[in-house]
């Protein structure tokens, strides 16, 4: 029998992280799975979608801030990086935590699915994987795709337990530790 070999990253965690210091400011590195990616561009939806969001998370959670694109140490061992789309955290929470923050503390992240053949992997599974690897307690997934959101809860053994889709126009409760209620009538306007 010949022994069974695990795949090596290409890259250490060092050098990715000077990789990605190093890359230009219009492009955005993350490191899933072992594998560098290259961040999409947001589209003029997408962004909105993103400042929709922020503002129900102000109005609501006035004590919270929702930090877009801020890099977080995921994934077992946290052996990833990831540039999660949002990331929803006590106000002041990164001060003084330089580009790849711990996520410790991250109470949701938030991915809003780009146009790209790479969305259903990366987004809807290895993103998700991740997050509840690192213990983020909800994941939040707009999937603009099939016009729905998607509330990932309860994270245990690198999964999460608890999952509740939502169309866009119908109401979306996210328990706590996040405590919000969003009105998603609007997100059917972001649709292209």
């Amino acid at each position: 029998m010949t022994p069974r070999m695990t795949a090596q990253p290409l890259l250490s965690i060092e050098e990715f992280e000077e990789l990605a210091h190093r890359a230009p400011e219009t492009v955005r590195l993350e490191f899933i799975n072992g594998k560098v990616e290259v961040k999409p561009v947001p589209d003029g939806n997408h962004g909105t979608v993103a400042v929709w969001l922020a503002k129900q998370c102000m109005q609501q959670r006035p004590d919270l801030s929702l930090y877009q694109e801020q890099g977080l140490k995921v994934e077992a061992y946290r052996k990833g990086r990831a540039r999660p789309d949002g990331a929803l955290v006590p106000d002041d929470h990164f001060a003084g935590q330089g580009e790849w923050a711990e996520p410790d503390g991250v109470l949701m992240a938030v991915e809003i699915t780009s146009h790209d053949s790479d969305t259903n992997r990366r987004d809807r599974l290895e993103k998700r994987d991740g997050y509840a690897a690192a213990d983020i307690p909800v994941y939040l997934l707009v999937d603009r795709e099939q016009c729905v959101v998607i509330v990932h809860t309860e994270p245990k053994q690198g999964g999460y337990r608890s999952v509740i889709t939502r169309s866009f126009g119908e109401k979306v409760e996210i328990p706590a530790p996040v405590g919000l209620v969003l009105e998603t009538e609007k997100l059917k306007d972001y649709v292209d």
